[in-house]
């Protein structure tokens, strides 16, 4: 009986035991509560290797890169509609490239998980609500590129989270000038913000449509349209009427700025007329091929101080004033290919002294001393490797190269040759004053073959007579 007693005893212990480690592992939910659990564990399973179920099921098409020791995400014309999940990348990124999508709201917390951003690119997709806490731990961030998208309005608290904001593009899109902008518009205004939403512009009310954000007078944001100004009332856009947005097109509406991997511009294929104005100087690749540009004026690139790349191919260029390209210093690559130019005038590329490619094919190249200055100055920059300098015309030079027809010319001057070196033997070194007026007669001859109206007066005149 005893026994029986201790058998029966040790069974209704077991069976408790059983029931409690149930409910331990079901969190006291019974075989749902189990079931919950072990989908919780397989999903930390996968995070701890970097990706989640739903992660998995759902990749966004991107790709990731390492460029100086930051990992780039490159998410730009994947047709997303929202922002990937953090947790779908193998390495946390620095830089998130999101241009040219469809999104069109960013919700409150939509960066959770990338908090060690420094810049992140939403430009040209058609944003139109930024919720006050979409940016929420972005406190490393430096670069936020929101233009040519669909905002009217965005509050001031949306920038509190990213207190190490530098650069801000907020330009090319439809800013509604009113009371709800206010509060952004006075901490754009502060001197401290002075890269912050530099083009933005207002479109509406009427009354200040064209005006940059950083100059709307705060006073007259909450003003109703008929207490405005009566002379302001017209749209600064017509005729005879100054405005900002008048005159030569500016880079920073009718071009794409691309920050990372490194600064560019995008003015390609934007039916340009003209180079824009307000190129911004921190700009290193400019790309303004494919339009209808036909010439290039003075000062057009003081602005572009940092320029390395410029890209004008296929355009209708025909003329390039001296001083178009002044400032220039640190260019290293010109394309002017297939274009309209017959010569390059004199003093033309003289600031580029950092030149080592220059593309020239395309171009219906007229082979007389216009063409000379060219030759002259590729010869005093060895380094530079030039392609596409051929005749077009006259139709005795066609296809040649332009360096052999100027050899050619010279060639055709045996007796000036020939008398001076009859004149040299002669004058050995009785008169040094004279030996130095003919050779510089005879350098002017061979080593500055400008044309004769841009050279100053001198001393001695040759004549060719053919």
């Amino acid at each position: 009986m005893h026994l029986t007693s201790s058998i029966l005893w040790a069974v209704v212990v077991l069976l408790l035991l059983s029931m409690a480690e149930m409910r331990r592992a079901g969190r006291g939910k019974g075989l749902k509560g189990v079931r919950n659990g072990l989908a919780r564990d397989r999903w930390r399973g996968n995070r701890r290797h970097g990706r989640s179920d739903a992660a998995r099921l759902l990749p966004p098409n991107c790709t990731e890169s390492l460029q100086s020791r930051d990992v780039f995400l490159d998410c730009q014309e994947r047709g997303l509609i929202s922002i990937p999940s953090s947790r779908s990348w193998s390495k946390e990124p620095k830089h998130l490239l999101l241009a040219r999508n469809r999104i069109r709201i960013l919700r409150d917390g939509a960066f959770a998980g990338f908090e060690g951003l420094k810049s992140l690119d939403l430009q040209q997709n058609q944003i139109s609500v930024v919720e006050e806490e979409a940016f929420r731990g972005l406190w490393r961030l430096k670069t936020l590129l929101l233009q040519h998208n669909k905002l009217a309005m965005v509050s001031e608290e949306a920038l509190i989270p990213m207190p190490n904001l530098q650069y801000l593009r907020l330009y090319d899109n439809p800013w509604n000038c009113g009371c709800t902008l206010e509060s952004l518009v006075q901490t754009l205004q502060v001197p401290s913000n002075r890269h912050l939403a530099n083009h933005a512009r207002c479109t509406e009310p009427l009354r200040l449509k064209g005006k940059k954000l950083k100059q709307v007078d705060t006073e007259f944001l909450c003003q109703d349209s008929d207490q405005g100004p009566q002379d302001d009332q017209t749209d600064p856009s017509e005729p005879g009427k100054p405005s900002g947005i008048q005159g030569k097109p500016d880079a920073t509406v009718s071009c794409h700025a691309y920050l990372y991997p490194e600064p560019r511009l995008d003015c390609s294929r934007r039916d340009l007329t003209e180079v824009p104005s307000g190129i911004p100087d921190y700009i290193v690749h400019m790309d303004l091929s494919h339009n209808s540009i036909r010439q290039l004026r003075a000062r057009d690139f003081h602005e572009a101080r940092s320029l390395r790349t410029l890209n004008l191919k296929d355009n209708d260029l025909e003329h390039m004033e001296k001083g178009s390209l002044s400032g220039l210093l640190h260019l290293h690559e010109m394309d002017l290919s297939d274009n309209n130019l017959h010569f390059v005038q004199h003093g033309v590329l003289e600031d580029l002294y950092f030149l080592s490619l220059l593309k020239l094919g395309g171009n219906p190249w007229v082979c007389n001393y216009s063409i000379h200055y060219m030759v002259y100055w590729l010869r005093l920059h060895p380094g530079v490797r030039m392609s596409g300098l051929q005749c077009r015309s006259p139709v005795q030079h066609m296809g040649e190269r332009v360096e052999k027809y100027v050899d050619s010319y010279y060639r055709g001057c045996p007796k000036e040759a020939q008398r001076s070196q009859v004149e040299h033997e002669e004058l050995g070194d009785t008169d040094p004053e004279l030996w130095e007026s003919l050779l510089e007669v005879q350098g002017t001859l061979e080593e500055n073959p400008e044309p004769s109206h841009l050279r100053g007066p001198q001393k001695y005149q040759i004549i060719r007579l053919s």
